[in-house]
């Protein structure tokens, strides 16, 4: 009866205490979604678009989405979380994938893959920026 108790009484210690990396993890996420809303997002939807203009339209809602809770390091050793944006045209289906990123943890820089390469996301705001070379690619590990 002893033993029954004491496990009781453990089961019941283990669940009142918060894991710590479930909260890390959740705060990264959370953190990188919304710096791309107010870095990237934001910015898109305050741009004014013509009704004449040839561009495709501005979708009716944005949506991000962060594809990993735990940060990446690159060769230069900086952490960084992918993200990726989905979006939706009027009534219909999401559109995965939309814009394809990452968000670096220590400058809160945003980067968006185009082709192969990724660049700043003030590309996508009109603005002349150069490839990040090596940008949002995970080092290799070493064994």
């Amino acid at each position: 009866m002893n033993h029954l108790r004491w496990l009781s009484s453990c089961v019941f210690v283990l669940c009142s205490v918060p894991s710590l990396a479930t909260a890390d993890d959740s705060t990264l996420v959370e953190w990188a979604r919304q710096r791309v809303e107010t870095g990237l997002l934001k910015p898109l939807a305050e741009r004014a678009v013509s009704r004449f203009s040839r561009s495709r339209p501005p979708p009716q809602e944005r949506r991000v989405r962060v594809t990993q809770a735990t940060p990446s390091r690159d060769n230069h050793g900086r952490d960084f979380v992918p993200f990726s944006v989905d979006v939706r045209f009027g009534s219909g289906d999401w559109q995965r994938d939309d814009i394809v990123g990452c968000a670096y943890r220590a400058s809160g820089n945003l980067l968006i893959k185009v082709g192969e390469a990724h660049f700043p996301a003030a590309l996508l705001l009109g603005k002349k920026v150069d490839a990040v070379p090596g940008a949002c690619q995970a080092a290799a590990t070493r064994s």
